[in-house]
């Protein structure tokens, strides 16, 4: 069973880690939906810039390289940041989760950006699991994307059904707890 926005109120444990500090005139989306909810962008995104990774090591890859892109500013708020053609970023939520045990989160990307050529990869929200959203964002457009900071970057649809015999807590998962862009654990 999908969850709607009453329910996912009642249910999903969701607080802000920051605050929006500039209203905007019109927004991409944020908050509660109808049957989800827009995670929002925090404006510290990271791009691997060279070198191989290597998912199991991830600590020693060889010549691997990052940047932290810098948002532009405006009346010192962090606004958008813009995405290369091509590039690959991480960043994150500025929500801190927690899922009951026995409801699974699941991202899709915002039509907007998909339009775009944005992708957002986001793995499940698995029961028991807390922590921010590490979200992967992918420009598959041969033109720089504009990708707005404290707005929604994707909408994550909860749904029910019995508690698993093993969750996430349960499994003492490596993600357990995350805060921030967490990289891979091997």
């Amino acid at each position: 069973m999908i969850l709607n926005d009453k329910e996912i109120f009642e249910l999903v444990k969701i607080t802000k880690i920051d605050r929006d500090l500039k209203p905007a005139k019109t927004r991409i989306s944020k908050g509660y939906s109808s049957f989800g909810y827009d995670l929002t962008l925090s404006p510290i995104i990271e791009e691997l810039c060279s070198g191989t990774i290597d998912p199991k090591d991830f600590k020693n890859s060889p010549n691997l390289s990052k940047r932290t892109l810098h948002p532009c500013l405006t009346n010192e708020v962090p606004d958008y940041v813009i995405i290369p053609p091509g590039a690959f970023v991480l960043g994150c939520s500025l929500e801190y989760l927690k899922i009951p045990e026995d409801v699974i989160g699941i991202c899709v990307g915002k039509s907007t950006y998909a339009r775009c050529g944005l992708i957002v990869n986001v793995t499940p929200l698995e029961p028991g699991w807390e922590g921010q959203v590490t979200l992967e964002l992918h420009n598959t457009s041969k033109c720089s994307i504009k990708v707005y900071t404290y707005e929604g970057i994707c909408q994550v649809n909860f749904h029910k059904g019995n508690r698993p015999n093993h969750t996430y807590a349960d499994k003492k998962g490596k993600y357990q707890g995350q805060k921030g862009i967490v990289y891979p654990k091997g």
